[in-house]
C-alpha cells in the first residue's frame, strides 16, 4: 500500500500566529516541532492500521523546508523544498491508494478559520465550475483526479466542515476551534495528537468508504487576483484573460490536472513584485 501525507502548518495543533509559521519570525522553531510532531502522529496511526505501508510525507507548508527530518518518524520517507510537480501533493501518483492532509486550514475570505488564506495573500478566491476552492478542495480534486480518496483531514473546525462539505465521508479531527484569524480554543497537543493517531487509523481502513472527489473537464475556471500587476502578468498566459470585475482572471482547462497547474502559475506569478 502507498500512502501520501500532506502537512501544512496553519492547522497544526497549538498554532494560532504568523510568528509560529513563518521563518523569519521568533516562534517559528516552536511551530516547527508542533508540526512534526502531529506529522508522526498520522504515521503511527497509518502504520497501525498498515504495518507495512509505504508512507511518503509532503511537507506542503511555505518554503516546504518546515518539517525536521531528524525528528519524523523514520518508517516514512519526506518530500520537501521547492519547485516541484503537483505541489503540496508531491510524490502522489495513481498508484496511491490514499491521500491524508494534516495541518490544513480554510480558504480565504471564510471564517472565523486561523491563519485562513488561499495559497498566499494575492489570490482572493478560486472557483472552478462555479465552487469556490481554497487548499483543501483544490488539493482534494487533484488527488480525485488521479483516483485517489482524501481519507483524513486535521485542521481547525473550520477547515474539517470545508472538506466535509465536499466529500462527507471523509474522517475529519478538529485540533482547535477558530475564534478568528489569530485566535483559537486549541486541544492539548498531547490530546490532539492520540486524536490523530486514532484517526488516521480509522481513515485507511475506511479507505474503500469514501470516494475521491472527481471534477471532470472542461472546466471554467475563474481566479480573483488582489494586485493589479498579477493580473497583467496572468493574461499574458495563453487562454488566460480578464473578465467580470478588474481583479478576475478566467480561463478555460480540458481537465481538473490543466486548471490546478495553471491556478499553481498564477499562484506563482503574483509573488513577482514590479520592477
Amino acid at each position: 500500500m502507498k500512502l501520501l501525507i500532506s502537512v501544512d502548518m496553519e492547522g497544526i495543533s497549538g498554532i494560532v500566529h504568523s510568528s509560529e509559521t513563518n521563518p523569519e519570525r521568533y516562534d517559528y522553531q516552536r511551530g516547527r516541532e508542533l508540526m512534526t510532531a502531529d506529522a508522526n502522529a498520522v504515521i503511527a496511526g497509518v502504520l497501525d492500521a498498515e504495518p507495512t505501508a509505504d508512507v511518503l510525507v509532503a511537507d506542503a507548508h511555505g518554503t516546504f523546508r518546515n518539517l525536521l527530518p531528524e525528528q519524523l518518524d523514520r518508517r516514512s520517507r519526506l518530500v520537501r523544498g521547492k519547485p516541484r510537480a503537483l505541489n503540496m501533493l508531491a510524490g502522489l501518483d495513481e498508484e496511491t491508494d490514499a491521500a491524508l492532509f494534516v495541518g490544513y486550514h480554510v480558504r480565504a475570505g471564510e471564517g472565523p478559520g486561523v491563519l485562513a488564506h488561499t495559497m498566499n495573500g494575492e489570490i482572493l478566491d478560486v472557483r472552478v465550475a462555479g465552487r469556490s476552492l481554497g487548499e483543501i478542495g483544490l488539493n482534494a480534486a487533484m488527488a480525485g483526479h488521479l483516483g485517489v480518496p482524501v481519507v483524513l483531514l486535521s485542521g481547525d473546525d473550520a477547515a474539517c466542515a470545508e472538506l466535509t462539505d465536499l466529500v462527507p465521508e471523509t474522517v475529519t479531527v478538529a485540533v482547535k476551534e477558530a475564534l478568528g484569524m489569530a485566535a483559537a480554543v486549541t486541544l492539548h497537543p498531547e490530546e490532539a495528537r492520540d486524536r490523530l493517531r486514532r484517526a488516521a487509523a480509522d481513515a485507511v481502513a475506511r479507505r474503500a468508504e469514501i470516494p475521491p472527489l472527481a471534477l471532470t473537464g472542461p472546466l471554467d475556471v475563474e481566479v480573483d487576483l488582489a494586485s493589479p500587476h498579477t493580473i497583467d502578468l496572468a493574461t499574458l498566459v495563453p487562454g488566460v484573460s480578464r473578465a467580470g470585475g478588474a481583479r478576475t482572471v478566467t480561463f478555460t482547462a480540458p481537465d481538473y490536472a490543466t486548471a490546478y497547474r495553471l491556478i499553481l502559475l498564477l499562484a506563482q506569478l503574483a509573488t513577482i513584485k514590479p520592477a
